[in-house]
């Protein structure tokens, strides 16, 4: 394909796939549940941390997080007790376990009571450039409060590495405009254009196909490859290829 006609195809599946009826199996439609704002962030986030395995089991354990926490996570977050805190030990969605929840209570308590909320963080710490860098402070901040090792590794880091795919699909549902039902955008301090693509292995190997991405590893190298080669399709939207190449993967065995 021509980068023209590359550019039509993956546009026609963007649209083809950014539709609310695909929240039916996706993570998503957890956040898609609340009405506040502070709720549907914190969904959100909590949903993104365990995105990975099987989607009706992501799902189901992050209903499940959310009945926890009386299904008011902001309220929760806010003005739990050490009982409540006792409530979510039984917790557990492969390796991510009460504890980490726990933690991640406590952090995101911290967050919203002492620097701002999760948008003002990420604002903040972002650059002209992209969001990956204010994704490595945040995760600095999160993890300022006493906390268990291994906890930490339910945070990805581009600093270290990581493609992040996790949090840059969370930043994606709060950041991308919400004209198509899907995504939110909530954080208007940040563009569309500064976001990444979250990539694993299903967006990977399409993108492979198509010759969006050479380097083999789903690493933060790749996660730039990618991005840089998406913005030339689509300077101020470029994630929107998440549906594209997610959809491919997963539906179409592309």
């Amino acid at each position: 394909m021509t980068k023209s006609e590359l550019k039509d195809f993956l546009d026609a599946k963007a649209e083809q796939y950014e539709h609310p009826r695909f929240l039916e199996s996706d993570p998503l439609q957890v956040p898609h549940r609340f009405s506040k704002k502070e709720d549907i962030e914190i969904s959100a986030f909590l949903t993104a941390t365990i995105a990975w395995g099987n989607r009706k089991s992501i799902i189901n354990n992050s209903l499940q997080m959310m009945q926890l926490m009386d299904n008011a996570p902001f309220d929760f977050i806010l003005d739990h007790t050490e009982d409540d805190l006792a409530r979510l030990k039984p917790f557990v969605h492969r390796t991510f376990n009460g504890e980490d929840l726990s933690y991640f209570v406590k952090a995101l308590q911290n967050i919203y009571q002492h620097h701002g909320g999760l948008e003002t963080v990420f604002s903040r710490y972002r650059s002209d450039t992209g969001l990956q860098p204010a994704i490595s402070r945040f995760k600095e901040l999160f993890f300022s409060l006493p906390h268990a090792r291994r906890t930490t590794k339910h945070v990805s880091d581009p600093e270290k590495g990581s493609a992040a795919k996790r949090i840059n699909m969370f930043l994606r549902w709060m950041v991308r405009p919400d004209t198509k039902g899907v995504d939110f955008g909530l954080w208007k301090d940040m563009k569309p254009g500064q976001l990444s693509c979250p990539l694993d292995v299903h967006s990977g190997n399409v993108a492979r196909k198509l010759k969006l991405l050479k380097r083999k590893q789903n690493d933060a190298k790749a996660l730039k490859e990618l991005d840089e080669n998406l913005r030339k399709l689509d300077p101020k939207d470029p994630v929107k290829y998440d549906f594209a190449l997610f959809g491919l993967g997963v539906f179409e065995k592309f």
